[in-house]
């Protein structure tokens, strides 16, 4: 199954959403279901994402209009959290000649 990013401009910002259906098939608007917000961090807010949270979180279907859009993305589900992340580890030091 996979994940969409939606790129689009909402109240004078560029905003990005993820949500697991998108139908293009009508006529003016990309109509998006399945909306997937971000995780609540309970120390740090983001007042985007709050703003964000706030207008769509009740949401179950949006439409947006597609002069508004401006990228699409599909992603792999196992993707759809963002960049992995590697963890370096350090490598030991080899004996060094004094």
């Amino acid at each position: 199954m996979s994940i969409y990013r939606v790129h689009f401009s909402w109240k004078g910002k560029e905003v990005s959403l993820k949500a697991r259906s998108l139908d293009l098939t009508h006529p003016y608007f990309v109509s998006i279901k399945d909306l997937i917000l971000p995780k609540n961090s309970s120390l740090i807010i983001n007042p985007a994402e709050d703003d964000f949270r706030k207008e769509f979180s009740e949401a179950k279907h949006i439409m947006l209009p597609f002069q508004s859009v401006s990228l699409i993305e599909e992603l792999p589900e196992e993707n759809a959290e963002g960049p992995k992340t590697l963890n370096f580890v350090k490598k030991e030091e080899e004996d060094k000649p004094e």
